[in-house]
């Protein structure tokens, strides 16, 4: 089987990496682990990481758009909560049960 210890750290890493402020880096771990790794379960936790990155921005440019009129502001201070609380449930989700892959709730998969 896989190991299990291996597993934790490296989805750990795919959803840690959203706190990475560089944008090449911050969907580069997850890209790059799934490619590299052979573990299903980090490939589907690289996968949910990656389509949360994507949300992200995409919600983030739209709520800015929307701020000019003023109704992308609590828009805007939503989605800062839900960006910093979702990957740190999803790391510890992950650590408690290495066995199943974290889904982001409410977000568009593309991968």
């Amino acid at each position: 089987m896989y190991d299990v210890d291996k597993r934790k750290l490296l989805s750990a890493l795919c959803h840690g990496s959203i706190f990475l402020s560089s944008l090449v880096v911050s969907v580069g771990i997850p890209l790059g682990l799934l490619v590299i790794s052979d573990d299903p379960v980090v490939k589907d936790n690289a996968k949910e990481a990656i389509n949360f990155h994507l949300n992200v921005w995409f919600y983030g440019v739209i709520f800015g758009v929307l701020s000019f009129v003023l109704i992308g502001i609590p828009l805007l201070a939503i989605l800062f909560v839900v960006h910093w609380t979702l990957p740190v449930l999803a790391i510890f989700r992950c650590l408690s049960n290495p066995d199943e892959p974290y889904h982001y709730p409410f977000i568009f998969r593309l991968l």
